[in-house]
């Protein structure tokens, strides 16, 4: 939530964005801003040299709840191309391009995307559908799951928009635009295939996990497991104490024994189901955000191998 009314925010961002005078950027660069880490990593690695790359919510940050600071409004000011998630994941974008001024393209990296919707079951049995059925007062119940990119098949969708973007941008270098995104859609392929083949080993009904916030149900579908989350579609949402009560139970009954925190959220919740359900956290997921560069997930091939790494060793604890 904006601590700001919605006319103070923009007047602020409005006229810090107006006084910046010298850019920054490189200026025989394109200038690119995405809002947050996983686009940033996917940017560059179809962008290379030829973008000069800001991205607005850092490694470990969480763009479900973040404020925009005037530098932000200074990056769009001066930017060529605004890449976003869609899918209302950034909930504060409009406003801050409106605040700064900007007038080039916004990128939608999720266009094309089979998007999933907040009350769909993903697969999940009945006691888990009334686990978020009972989630009334989640304001994210029946939209579309921003999460997209916790698919690697979806990943490559988001890496072939963004190539077409820059290239459209940025003509001049489009061809090696295009060729470095080919070699990163198979890295993404391979990666996915590998994955699969990897989790394809853990019997069907292991395949349980509980994280912080509703933010792995793609990849729940894409590589057959069941996520249960105490927080529905945004870290912004709270559970009723009978929502965790009956996923304890769920816990309990199924012998759930997968529990993770995720890198942007308070673990006390987490930390509570696991005494509550005599169960062990099996460690942390990166969910919406990468590390910086000297954790274990400085990229996103590297998240996904690091959270499947996880994720496979507590199957088979």
């Amino acid at each position: 939530m904006y601590r700001l009314s919605r006319r103070l925010f923009l007047a602020a961002l409005a006229t810090l964005a107006v006084a910046t005078t010298s850019p920054s950027w490189a200026a025989d660069k394109l200038k690119v801003v995405t809002t947050f880490t996983i686009l940033g990593d996917m940017a560059r690695n179809v962008g290379g040299e030829h973008i000069a790359l800001t991205t607005l919510v850092g490694p470990d940050g969480d763009a479900h709840v973040y404020e925009p600071t005037p530098a932000d409004a200074r990056a769009l000011a001066q930017a060529d191309l605004v890449i976003v998630n869609g899918l209302g994941f950034e909930g504060w974008i409009d406003r801050l391009v409106k605040a700064s001024g900007y007038k080039g393209p916004v990128v939608v990296a999720s266009n094309g995307i089979s998007a999933l919707k907040a009350e769909e079951d993903h697969g999940h049995d009945q006691s888990h559908a009334k686990t978020h059925a009972e989630k009334g007062k989640d304001d994210h119940h029946g939209e579309p799951d921003p999460h997209a990119w916790q698919d690697l098949a979806n990943g490559r969708l988001y890496v072939a928009n963004i190539a077409r973007a820059l290239a459209a941008a940025d003509p001049a270098h489009a061809d090696d635009y295009r060729r470095r995104a080919a070699a990163y859609d198979s890295e993404l392929a391979a990666l996915a295939r590998e994955i699969r083949n990897r989790l394809d080993a853990v019997p069907s009904d292991r395949r349980k996990v509980i994280t912080s916030h509703d933010a792995f149900q793609y990849f729940g579908r894409a590589y057959g497991i069941d996520f249960h989350a105490p927080v529905g579609l945004s870290t912004e949402s709270e559970p009723s104490a009978g929502e965790v009560a009956a996923l304890v139970r769920q816990m309990r009954d199924e012998g759930i024994r997968a529990l993770f925190v995720e890198n942007i959220t308070d673990p006390r919740l987490i930390q509570q189901l696991a005494r509550e359900a005599s169960a062990v956290i099996g460690g942390t997921l990166y969910s919406d955000s990468l590390s910086g560069p000297t954790g274990p997930a400085p990229t996103y091939l590297d998240m996904f191998r690091h959270n499947v790494s996880e994720i496979a060793k507590a199957f088979a604890s």
